[in-house]
């Protein structure tokens, strides 16, 4: 059986991406899917250097990522749009898990084989989908399925109701399409 895991590339507390990733990991749950749900502000890393690589290795929290990563076969990630990309917090953390840390240690062990589910909630418009442009290619280039459905709501403030699930039923149906595609392309390739 599949394990899913769960995240935002945002560390603010009252994070809509974050609300996005508890209603999606909530959902899979209650459909007796096996997951985690992580917090990437839990996960601090200097900014990526190369030469702080050679210098002191991965940091700690950089290897307990990447063995997070690797226990599970698909990654659900909601992701802020910041100035039409994906965010700096997201990008590092995915940079420095990259990264080999063992002499062993096949290339992008945390990535290759994977399947990634891509949402975003923004407060524009567009609901981040320019954000998820940029981190589809990335990470179809480091050897990840992403599937082709995704989630992209906009005006997020409004989207959200007192309980923190989504108000709007094509909201719902859209993250509905989007998780159950996640879960039938995990099973068929894990």
């Amino acid at each position: 059986m599949p394990k899913f895991l769960f995240l935002a590339g945002s560390a603010r507390q009252g994070s809509l991406n974050k609300k996005l990733v508890q209603i999606a990991a909530k959902t899979m749950e209650k459909q007796g899917h096996r997951i985690s749900v992580i917090d990437l502000k839990n996960f601090k890393m200097p900014l990526y250097d190369g030469d702080c690589e050679d210098e002191h290795g991965l940091p700690e929290n950089a290897i307990l990522l990447k063995k997070i990563f690797r226990e599970h076969d698909g990654i659900f990630i909601a992701s802020p749009e910041y100035n039409s990309s994906f965010s700096p917090l997201l990008k590092n953390t995915l940079d420095w898990i990259s990264r080999p840390h063992e002499p062993e240690e096949p290339p992008l062990c945390a990535f290759k084989g994977k399947v990634v589910a891509l949402g975003a909630v923004s407060p524009g418009g567009l609901g981040g989908l320019r954000g998820l442009v940029p981190l589809r290619m990335m990470l179809g280039n480091i050897g990840v399925t992403v599937i082709p459905t995704q989630v992209a709501i906009g005006n997020g403030f409004k989207v959200f109701n007192e309980e923190g699930m989504l108000k709007e039923e094509g909201q719902q149906k859209m993250l509905m399409a989007t998780l159950d595609e996640f879960v039938r392309i995990t099973k068929a390739l894990c």
